[in-house]
């Protein structure tokens, strides 16, 4: 699955630990911007660990979730490339 992750945290130092524990699972795209392919034990072990990590009543975490088709209809202007991590065997 397709998952962009954003995140508005108040402090610092648990802004810190979220785009790091972030950083494991996709790319950092933008400041508070995350695009990560998961698998489903993957996003259910990063949503656990973001968990942990944020204070509910004062931070944020969304996941929009994209369908391949929807993935297609991305457009991007400047910025950082998107990683291609696919893996070719010959």
């Amino acid at each position: 699955m397709h998952v962009v992750v954003t995140y508005d945290i108040s402090e610092d130092k648990r802004r810190t630990k979220i785009h790091k524990a972030l950083t494991s699972y996709g790319q950092w795209m933008q400041f508070s911007v995350f695009e990560c392919s998961l698998t489903n034990t993957q996003y259910a072990k990063l949503r656990n660990r973001l968990n942990q990590l944020i204070k509910p009543d004062e931070d944020s975490i969304r996941f929009y979730f994209l369908c391949e088709c929807c993935q297609k209809k991305v457009e991007r202007i400047g910025g950082e490339l998107v990683r291609d991590d696919t893996v070719f065997f010959a």
